[in-house]
């Protein structure tokens, strides 16, 4: 049996295909097909509206699936089609490729072998963008692209703009998507991550025509436009309810609390200095005068500063109900030290709320910022003294 017959078989077995989108590529199509032909017959193309001969090409090939609509919806949309098409097909597997010729059927293969070991993960073709070839502004998308998807899914993938993938499309029938342009290969990614399925890739080949001949349907200002303001929403959902959701579920999944706190909290392979840093930034960021993103905005900094999360959010937690007076109040009296006229006075009571400083906000915010850098400052130090302290005390008694 032939390699290519014998992956020809590895596609049956496991209910994969090709799904293919086309838009007004008619030059490349009909080559891009016979090469994905020669190794399955499980092919799915999606004519996006096609405007040239791509229809005409398509009638001619009988043994392909066709889905076709007359208007261009977008790249994110086709593909969101071809994926209807391969559930209902029976498909639990698709394998998306361009029709442009940027991809290689001869890459099948890594995909195939891959998914023996990774049947419930979304496998990246990841592309070498090193080579002379890549244009500046794929090369910028490409970098732009992982690092805004480490900051949502807290992943690192190599390639997050590679359109080479195959995707677990039976686990994702259930996912409702709400992009349809090129947004929407990031979009699914991030998603996905969130739902729990596994991002993990191969190495693909990649091939960028001469500038003079490369045909894109992407429009730089319009399409980054749009992927720009899917990061901004993709990030709040991440920080506003991913995280917090990921970090309760991590909670109770915990045996018992112990393990938690030796292992996320005390974590004897962590430095000194990374955990009293985590402390005085969950203390600064508790006491800061920004009421009601005090968290979101020490787990956002605790991920890029790489820090210990468990420790910032226990630390930030210092604005407790019972606190917040207390808080409001030390702000105010310390805010009296900008003042010319050494600020207003205030009675600490357990009443004590916002309204009550209003009228001279200006002291509470220079009291309230200086508090809580302050506080920030004295418990990370104090935090790192206990920590060379008892370590130093562990390791003389042994």
């Amino acid at each position: 049996m032939s390699d290519k017959a014998s992956l020809s078989n590895l596609f049956n077995q496991y209910r994969t295909c090709v799904i293919i989108p086309t838009y007004n590529n008619a030059d490349t199509l009909p080559a891009v097909i016979a090469d994905v032909a020669a190794y399955t017959h499980n092919i799915i193309v999606v004519n996006d509206g096609s405007t040239d001969d791509t229809a005409l090409i398509l009638a001619s090939l009988p043994h392909i699936d066709i889905v076709s609509y007359s208007k261009n919806r977008g790249k994110g949309c086709a593909l969101r089609k071809g994926f209807e098409k391969a559930v209902e097909s029976g498909y639990t597997h698709a394998i998306t490729i361009d029709s442009d010729g940027q991809h290689f059927a001869k890459d099948l293969p890594v995909f195939t072998d891959k998914l023996k070991e990774a049947q419930n993960a979304i496998i990246i073709g990841a592309r070498n963008m090193d080579q002379s070839s890549v244009p500046g502004k794929s090369s910028f998308g490409y970098k732009f692209s992982n690092f805004w998807f480490k900051i949502e899914t807290g992943i690192s993938a190599p390639d997050t703009q590679s359109g080479y993938r195959l995707y677990p499309v039976a686990l994702m029938k259930e996912m409702r998507f709400f992009t349809r342009k090129y947004e929407f290969e990031i979009e699914v990614l991030v998603r996905a991550a969130w739902k729990g399925i596994a991002i993990t890739a191969v190495s693909v080949s990649v091939y960028y025509a001469p500038k003079e001949k490369r045909v894109s349907h992407f429009r730089p200002f319009r399409d980054f436009l749009r992927i720009s303001l899917l990061n901004t929403l993709l990030v709040l959902i991440a920080f506003l309810y991913i995280r917090p959701r990921n970090f309760i579920r991590l909670l109770f999944k915990k045996r018992n609390w112990e393990v938690f706190f030796r292992e996320q909290v005390l974590n004897v392979n962590e430095p000194h200095y990374i955990k009293a840093f985590s402390v005085a930034l969950g203390i600064c960021m508790g006491i800061m005068p920004v009421w009601g993103f005090q968290l979101v905005t020490a787990i956002f900094l605790s991920i890029i500063l790489k820090l210990n999360k468990a420790l910032v959010i226990i630390a930030a937690n210092i604005s407790v109900p019972p606190l917040i007076p207390l808080i409001i109040f030390f702000s105010y009296k310390t805010g009296a030290v900008w003042m010319q006229n050494g600020g207003g006075d205030l009675t600490f009571s357990s009443n004590l709320t916002f309204e009550s400083v209003k009228n001279n906000f200006q002291q509470y915010l220079y009291g309230g910022i200086t508090l809580a850098l302050v506080s920030g400052i004295i418990c990370g130090l104090v935090t790192w003294a206990l920590l060379a302290f008892f370590s130093k005390k562990t390791s003389t008694a042994v």
